[in-house]
Order: C-alpha cells, then structure tokens, then sequence
C-alpha cells in the first residue's frame, strides 16, 4: 500500500513564501507523475501543479502559474512545491498526490490513486 506523507503547511502573511513536500512513506513507488491539488472551503478542488518524472518537466495550475515552482528530487522521490508571493486565495488544504505509473491527464482528479491526509495553508491579508 503507497502513503504520501506531505509537509510544510502553515499560516503566513500575504506575499511570503511556503514550501511543501511529498514523498512516500516506506517502500517506493513507480508513479508517473506527483503532485498537488487544493481545496478551500465552499469550493472545489483545483489542480495545483503536477512534476513528470519521465520528462522532468512541470505542469501548473492557471492560477499559480508565475508563482509556484514545482520540483523534484529523483533518489528521495519527493516532489516540492514552492510557492511565492502568496496570497489570501492560496488558502486551502492542500493534497499530495501520486500517480500510476503510466501517463494520465496530469490536472485530472481521478487520475491519481494516491493522496495524503492534506496540509493546511493559511494566507492573512
């Protein structure tokens, strides 16, 4: 069974800056892509940014693109999120996920089998 476990999360002002992380716990995983969505409450989930291992190549969100920088560490199979000049609107739990091995539509919900428990992020104006 694959357990992510993210980190990170917390509570800032308006314009700091973040970093979350996700890798599996235990055993590693053959995953095609990682990532992250979020939810705030009262709306729905979004598609936050997504790393292809294969291609080490990111995809983001339209509303993170320019500010969140999503990466990866091969021999740690974590994936980080960077996230600047963040704003009130970034608040929301955010989920790590992990894919199967095989390619998917990255900014598709279903896609990803594997979550974790959510990690908070909390912007104040």
């Amino acid at each position: 069974q694959v357990q992510l476990v993210g980190s990170g999360g917390g509570q800032v002002q308006a314009g700091d800056s973040l970093r979350l992380s996700c890798a599996p716990s235990g055993r590693t995983f053959s995953t095609y892509a990682m990532g992250w969505f979020r939810q705030a409450p009262g709306k729905e989930r979004e598609f936050v940014a997504a790393f292809i291992w294969r291609h080490g190549s990111a995809h983001y969100g339209d509303s993170v693109k320019g500010r969140f920088t999503i990466s990866g560490d091969n021999a740690k199979s974590t994936v980080y999120l960077q996230m600047n000049r963040l704003k009130p609107e970034d608040t929301a739990v955010y989920y790590c996920v992990g894919g199967p091995p095989t390619p998917i539509v990255v900014p598709t919900a279903t896609e990803y089998p594997y979550w974790d428990q959510g990690t908070q992020v909390t912007v104040s104006s």
